[in-house]
């Protein structure tokens, strides 16, 4: 049997739940990727050009460090990383966690969650940040999103 990851970010709690969700329905194991320094409600006005989460989103190359590292990456051969749509992607602090681990071998399936905006390209960039790894295109849920529709999606990579 594969062991099993859900790695997330959230920046308002509504990624949280849904992680937490996911990792209990498949029965995985579950890590934050927790920001060092922690974004305030000001730091997540994208109405503000020169908010910390505008500043780091217009800025491709931008970096923002982890709190901690997941403990024994190497033994999870699928991972499923979920975040909230920033500008129609992946925060940038989910580029940090791809660039941060080998993920050569390994399936990685972006989850994320927004009111209604897509994922984007954000699976296309995930795979260039893991280029040894199998990154699927993922999938935006819903706040509400039951945990038998996770299970259901979940399925096809387990």
């Amino acid at each position: 049997m594969s062991k099993v990851l859900v790695a997330y970010f959230s920046a308002s709690g509504v990624t949280a739940r849904v992680a937490e969700r996911l990792a209990e329905e498949i029965g995985a194991d579950l890590y934050e990727i927790e920001p060092k320094v922690p974004y305030t409600d000001a730091d997540l006005n994208w109405q503000n050009k020169k908010s910390r989460s505008s500043v780091e989103m217009n800025d491709k190359s931008c970096r923002p460090e982890i709190a901690a590292k997941a403990e024994n990456m190497g033994q999870y051969d699928i991972v499923f990383v979920g975040f909230p749509v920033w500008w129609y992607r992946e925060p940038s602090i989910i580029d940090t966690f791809m660039e941060a681990y080998d993920f050569s071998g390994k399936t990685v399936v972006p989850f994320a969650t927004s009111g209604g905006s897509p994922v984007g390209s954000s699976g296309k960039n995930m795979q260039a940040l893991a280029p040894g790894a199998k990154v699927a295109d993922g999938k935006r849920f819903a706040a509400n999103v039951s945990g038998k529709a996770l299970a259901d999606w979940a399925a096809e990579w387990l």
